[in-house]
């Protein structure tokens, strides 16, 4: 090894022992519920050129991977401009999956079909990401014939390079729930979730052209900006009522920008902040969605680091921790700046702990989306490994959604063990329920030695969150032990978790 190489080890190796000795165990979450997500885009394009296989086997690795780090919910974009990356009647493919808008994949495959199963099948949740009014990115510069903007050229407006679906339009917010509704009807989606975008990012000598329809039907609204903020407190409203009456159970959830509102904006609410917001800028009352129950979380994007001069993330993650309590609450993280940036103080290491310190300190955080899924995969400043071997150590059950269920389903019945080609595998029944509500969906697996007392809050005795009735068993280095009681729960719709049923064996 060259001294160059040589010192780049020593230097890494240092930061990953000051890494792990700040944390220790102080900070690897024994949590049994937290929402661990990470989203995965397709408009940075990871996926151009890629084709079916390629694309198939990356996003395999992936999930392997952040299965691995302790994700339980991927967030996946399947509708980033009025297309689909999923097999749509309404809407064309595209072209951030197959290069050209309307071309289907060839090989044929479903996307989000294939990443349903994918995703249960290692016991995580997948959340459908939809943009709802973004017809065109600044890139696209070919749309398909039965693309909303040809079909209906008056549904959009022109603004920086875009076309938006217009917000002041009932039939533009019914047609965004069209598409909701198929997707949920169709796919067996955990969640349906949206990102920042509503009216434009002001950009500089741009004016959004909505006078005529001000004029035309203001809704007795005399400020344009309440009008366009009743615009998309209306569709929200109806998104959510959309999704719930198709499936109940489905969780709907928003990614709104970081700040809500500065102080200076709102002396009463806003945040000691001075960068663009969300009410005034993008027309999104987001603390009126939550207060009013119209979500069913939210993950506000706190990208920058502790210490911004403009946005400090200390002063806005405490901000949403005391104003955006009534729904639950997730922490949007920037994977890359939070690794890039040095902790205040202590320069040798990165703010990871400290961001990790706030999480566990703010009574009504429950949970993180981590940005972007690749960033952790390729474990740009050693995040994965931290990440890996020491926050999400252990594994979570999703948070507790009382306000759509609370009510556990039955317990497991008929535990037994069975020897299949020199192979342990625990199998037992699926309980009986009626109705979504009662149905059991998933099963914990947990392992205790037989003098150990059975606790099923103690997350160090996980084996596995499976939708599989049947478990193969790591029998390494516990044959001729005590024996081994295993415990299996049932979780339904809403991960409530079903009283234990037990088998007791000797490896």
């Amino acid at each position: 090894m060259s001294n160059k190489n040589l010192k780049k080890f020593i230097s890494t190796l240092f930061c990953l022992i000051c890494i792990l000795l700040f944390t220790g165990n102080t900070y690897a979450s024994n949590a049994k519920r937290e929402f661990r997500g990470a989203w995965i885009q397709c408009v940075n394009g990871q996926f151009n050129g890629m084709g079916t296989e390629k694309m198939k086997a990356t996003l395999t690795y992936q999930l392997d991977e952040l299965q691995k780090d302790g994700v339980n919910a991927i967030i996946f974009q399947v509708r980033p401009e009025c297309d689909a990356l999923y097999e749509s009647k309404i809407e064309p493919w595209s072209r951030f999956l197959t290069g050209r808008q309307g071309v289907a994949p060839a090989p044929y495959w479903d996307p989000l079909a294939w990443m349903i199963e994918e995703c249960h099948k290692r016991g995580m949740e997948l959340h459908a990401w939809i943009n709802p009014f973004r017809a065109k990115t600044k890139g696209t510069n070919e749309l398909a014939t039965n693309h909303v903007a040809i079909r209906k050229p008056g549904s959009v407006f022109a603004y920086d390079g875009l076309l938006i679906l217009n917000p002041a339009l009932q039939e533009n917010r019914d047609y965004i729930c069209s598409v909701v509704k198929d997707i949920v009807d169709r796919y067996d989606v955990d969640g349906l979730h949206i990102d920042d975008y509503f009216y434009p990012y002001p950009a500089a000598g741009q004016i959004i052209p909505d006078d005529h329809e001000f004029m035309e039907n203001n809704n007795g609204f005399k400020n344009k900006g309440d009008w366009r903020r009743d615009n998309v407190n209306l569709f929200i409203k109806q998104l959510y009522e959309t999704v719930h009456k198709e499936k109940p159970w489905v969780k709907v959830g928003v990614s709104p920008f970081g700040i809500y509102r500065n102080l200076k904006s709102d002396p009463s609410n806003g945040s000691k902040t001075n960068g663009l917001q969300n009410y005034d800028d993008l027309y999104a009352d987001v603390l009126m969605w939550v207060n009013n129950g119209w979500l069913d979380y939210c993950v506000p994007q706190i990208y920058w680091e502790i210490g911004n001069k403009a946005a400090d993330y200390e002063t806005l993650i405490k901000w949403w921790n005391k104003y955006a309590g009534k729904r639950p609450l997730y922490i949007g993280e920037d994977v890359e700046r939070t690794v890039k940036k040095a902790d205040l103080n202590n320069p040798n290491i990165n703010q990871m702990p400290a961001k990790f310190k706030l999480h566990r300190e703010m009574q009504n955080v429950n949970g993180t989306v981590l940005w972007y899924a690749k960033a952790v995969v390729d474990n740009i400043g050693n995040y994965q490994n931290v990440l890996r071997n020491s926050y999400w150590k252990y594994p979570a059950l999703q948070p507790l959604m009382p306000f759509i269920d609370n009510k556990a389903p039955k317990k497991a019945k008929g535990l037994k063990i069975v020897e299949v080609n020199d192979e342990k595998i625990l199998f037992w029944k699926k309980p009986k329920g009626k109705g979504w509500k009662d149905e059991a969906v998933k099963f914990v697996v947990y392992a205790f030695d037989a003098k150990e007392k059975i606790d099923i809050n103690d997350v160090t005795k996980i084996i596995t969150t499976t939708n599989n009735t049947y478990c193969k068993l790591n029998t390494t280095g516990r044959q001729g032990k005590n024996k081994i009681i295993y415990v299996v729960t049932s979780l339904d719709r809403m991960s409530n978790e079903s009283k234990p049923a037990k088998v007791k064996a000797k490896l």
